[in-house]
């Protein structure tokens, strides 16, 4: 594999499986259908950083109160339907502190404000029902979203066709 994309530069999911449809170490993954897009930034990519958490987005804040550094946080929610994990204030917060994107396996709130975020976002769903807060969760693990691995290191590349996993940053000569 070869260098990473700067963030400028657009790669279509579509080419990238293209190109590596035939790949069975593992190493490439593809997120089931279901991801549909509510932020500012409708294709982003980005190294990975993980956050396991259920009902509850503490960590998620401070993960995005944090340098993104152009990183795509994707976040295990267990894909609860009852609770929305981020809204409004977290994209702000995530768009302003350099984050591409989100990709949340549950619920995001606030679409119209998630929408004007300059931040790529990916979540099952909207839920106006916010998350309690009780300090749980796990940053930097290995997670199972939708039945598929994404670990922290790992490389994301979402648009309009769907999300890719990748274990090496691609490039359009991959």
């Amino acid at each position: 594999m070869t260098a990473a994309l700067t963030a400028s530069t657009s790669l279509s999911t579509c080419d990238l499986c293209d190109v590596h449809k035939g790949d069975d170490s593992g190493s490439f993954r593809v997120l089931p259908p279901g991801f549909h897009s509510y932020g500012g930034v409708p294709a982003f990519h980005g190294q990975v950083q993980t956050v396991r958490c259920f009902e509850d987005n503490s960590l998620v804040k401070q993960a995005v109160d944090s340098p993104g550094l152009g990183r795509v946080l994707v976040v295990d929610g267990g894909g609860s339907l009852r609770r929305a994990l981020v809204g409004g204030n977290l994209a702000a917060s995530a768009a302003r502190n350099g984050w591409a994107g989100l990709v949340v396996n549950g619920c995001v709130r606030d679409a119209a404000e998630l929408a004007a975020a300059q931040v790529g976002i990916r979540a099952l769903g909207l839920m106006p029902l916010p998350t309690e807060k009780r300090g749980e969760g796990q940053t930097g693990v290995a997670l199972q979203v939708q039945g598929v691995w994404v670990r922290p290191g790992d490389w994301l590349y979402a648009d309009a066709d769907g999300v890719v996993v990748s274990a090496q940053a691609l490039s359009r000569r991959d």
